[in-house]
């Protein structure tokens, strides 16, 4: 069975990327294993000195599963089986890891994200996920 990482950031982008790859699942001979993906940038500075680890643990998966809310709103409606994911670092490392590690065949983003004043100065995550991954990459307008 195909496996397919979705990593989803609660923006319209990866939204409409979702809606796409929904629309394509007949170009697979078997429905794919989906897996959603959201990585959370982790919280920089002396906040640990302040809150605990479990609360921001928590923080980190409540922010997650926000961001996570269209993508499994949409799959929920179609009845489409999936399983979701909220890890902690750096986006394009942590999708690029995470692919590796599940042997995931594919990953499918939208090309824009939250970042996208960012990604004009930096390089958006689609473009360094081109770049830099060794699972192929299929960027959904």
């Amino acid at each position: 069975m195909l496996k397919m990482l979705l990593p989803v950031d609660g923006s319209e982008a990866s939204g409409r990327a979702v809606e796409q790859f929904m629309e394509r699942l007949d170009w697979y001979k078997e429905k794919p294993e989906i897996h959603l993906l959201n990585v959370r940038v982790p919280l920089h500075g002396d906040i640990a000195m302040f809150i605990n680890k479990e609360e921001i643990g928590k923080y980190h998966q409540e922010e997650g599963l926000k961001d996570l809310g269209q993508a499994r709103a949409l799959l929920d409606q179609a009845n489409i089986v999936y399983q979701h994911h909220i890890i902690v670092g750096e986006p394009v490392t942590m999708i690029v890891q995470f692919a590796a590690e599940m042997t995931c065949d594919q990953i499918v983003i939208g090309p824009r994200g939250l970042g996208a004043i960012k990604g004009l100065l930096l390089g958006s995550v689609a473009s360094k996920l081109i770049q830099l991954a060794t699972t192929p990459v299929l960027l959904l307008k």
